[in-house]
């Protein structure tokens, strides 16, 4: 679900950010080195329950694969997210 929909990295502001039906949905980080901080994730009222949040990390978390940076998972979502889909457990530090 939402394959064809780019995902940003906003370093301006610490963002990993989508775009869908003209709304943004967001991951606050923080990096150090190769760490990355995922501190919240949020998505706005006209986009929830639509699978966004979980596109929007499942393609953060490719992206930090392909750059070969690790997370420090805060994100109450994020953590969720991790038990669902253990598979992503390989990129936790």
């Amino acid at each position: 679900m939402y394959t064809d929909i780019q995902l940003i990295n906003n370093t301006a502001i610490h963002n990993f950010e989508v775009f869908v039906d003209g709304h943004r949905a967001f991951i606050d980080y923080k990096q150090h080195g190769d760490k990355v901080f995922l501190i919240h994730t949020e998505v706005p009222v006209e986009l929830e329950g639509k699978g966004v949040a979980s596109a929007l990390v499942e393609k953060t978390f490719k992206y930090l694969e392909e750059n070969n940076l690790k997370m420090v998972p805060y994100c109450e979502y994020i953590k969720v997210y991790l038990k669902r889909h253990p598979e992503w457990e390989r990129l936790v530090v």
